[in-house]
């Protein structure tokens, strides 16, 4: 795949956050490697002391996300990328709640049995056979609070950390929401408003809602086939490497948003565009006085009990990436799946009003909601999947597989980290949608 290992290291993470595939072998036409053959400990990615010379992966040479290197390289950004921290603070984290070693034994058993038809299929899978075919590296399902299912494979281990992808769309929607609903940030202005320096872009005349909820007109294409494309735009502004000799385009991602063009109407339509997030992370700034990153430590990370400190990739100038670039652990993120659940509420201690998480659960305008036929009902808000469904489910969804999934119906929180060789979800829905919903039933079942 010699375009994709040509590609500035920061702009292949942006465009794989984003939504492009970096499978070589599936753009190749031949099948990829299987989760368990396209193991990293079976590749034997970075083992040696040194590793072998074509067992190393290294930035910034960018093939570092190419399908199969990216199985070892969603848990080692912080290897190729400069981050900053989302402190968990100076406490004793607070331990998950877990049924008796004996009924996790047992939950595993009957949940590994379970079987579900997949989308558009007459055939019955298992829900241990939809986690090989979805390239899982980390299940955690909660149920009720307590923990019933958690299973490690892939790069990722008890005490990893996984990229989240565009999970961290969802970090950056739930602290404007908060925002929104402590009246902190007024979700009806427009942008201009409050960011004065975007006045020469489409998004000056956007409301911070539109932001929310992506249905700003804005022109920006993800043609990864087209190098002169915006997302290629984007990633060499966004870039933390020098930029090349005679550059002249924008430096880091607010200024490339300062010279965004229109395109259709605000308010009309969801557009799934990553610049909108990042739009969002730069109004939290303005707003708070604070980076997204420390926001999310100081009302989330630092108060539910987390494990282990986050962090995010910023570009290069320190500014965080809004819309892709949170690598977190699996309980921490069933952490943030409860809050979301509990509606605010985690160990007892209120992090934010409940209105926030009712306002997420309710969803956007479905009439606005197209071009996803996997979630055929759906709706967008607050950088939220909303599947409208009977159990009233919604989720943080990132590429590859990503997936925090609320079902409030079941209380059922359920945390996937995936490093599936293709990046868009529709891909993998059919085997994962229909498998959460029959474990959601199995836990009702339990009751």
């Amino acid at each position: 795949m010699r375009f994709i290992s040509r590609l500035p290291a920061m702009g292949l993470s942006l465009a794989v956050a984003a939504g492009l595939s970096a499978s070589a072998s599936a753009q190749q036409g031949q099948p990829p490697l299987s989760a368990e053959e396209s193991d990293p400990r079976v590749l034997g990615w970075m083992i040696g002391s040194p590793p072998p010379a074509d067992k190393i992966i290294t930035q910034p040479d960018s093939v570092y996300f190419s399908f199969p290197r990216l199985r070892w390289s969603v848990c080692h950004l912080r290897e190729f990328l400069p981050t900053e921290e989302i402190s968990r603070g100076l406490g004793a984290p607070v331990p998950l709640s877990y049924l008796t070693p004996d009924e996790l034994t047992q939950y595993a058993e009957e949940i590994d049995a379970l079987t579900f038809t997949p989308m558009n299929s007459d055939g019955l899978m298992t829900w241990k056979d939809s986690l090989g075919a979805n390239y899982t590296d980390g299940m955690l399902i909660m149920h009720k609070g307590r923990v019933v299912y958690e299973k490690y494979s892939g790069c990722l281990t008890e005490d990893g950390k996984h990229a989240a992808m565009s999970m961290t769309k969802s970090l950056t929607g739930l602290l404007a929401q908060i925002l929104v609903t402590e009246g902190t940030l007024d979700e009806t202005k427009r942008v201009i408003d409050i960011i004065p320096e975007i006045k020469g872009s489409a998004f000056a005349t956007a409301t911070v809602r539109e932001v929310m909820d992506m249905t700003t007109g804005v022109k920006y294409s993800e043609n990864y086939a087209d190098p002169n494309a915006d997302i290629w735009v984007y990633s060499r502004a966004a870039s933390p490497l020098p930029k090349p000799e005679g550059y002249k385009g924008p430096n880091g991602y607010w200024e490339y948003l300062q010279q965004v063009q229109p395109d259709g109407r605000h308010g009309d339509e969801f557009h799934y565009k990553t610049i909108n997030s990042d739009m969002l992370g730069w109004i939290i700034t303005r707003v708070t006085g604070k980076e997204v990153t420390q926001l999310a430590s100081e009302r989330l990370w630092s108060k539910m009990g987390a494990e282990q400190a986050a962090y995010q990739t910023v570009d290069g100038k320190g500014v965080p990436f809004a819309g892709g670039g949170l690598t977190a652990s699996l309980r921490d993120l069933g952490r943030l799946g409860q809050l979301m659940l509990d509606e605010g509420v985690i160990n007892g201690r209120r992090l934010f009003p409940a209105e926030v998480a009712q306002r997420i659960r309710q969803g956007g305008d479905p009439s606005k909601f197209a071009g996803f036929p996997t979630i055929p009902n759906g709706s967008y808000t607050s950088q939220w999947w909303v599947f409208h469904n009977d159990h009233g489910a919604y989720a943080a969804r990132g590429v590859h597989g990503q997936t925090i999934y609320v079902d409030p119906t079941a209380e059922m929180v359920l945390v996937r980290f995936a490093s599936f060789p293709t990046a868009a979800n529709g891909r993998i829905d059919p085997t994962s949608l229909p498998a959460y919903q029959a474990v959601a039933e199995y836990l009702m079942a339990k009751d």
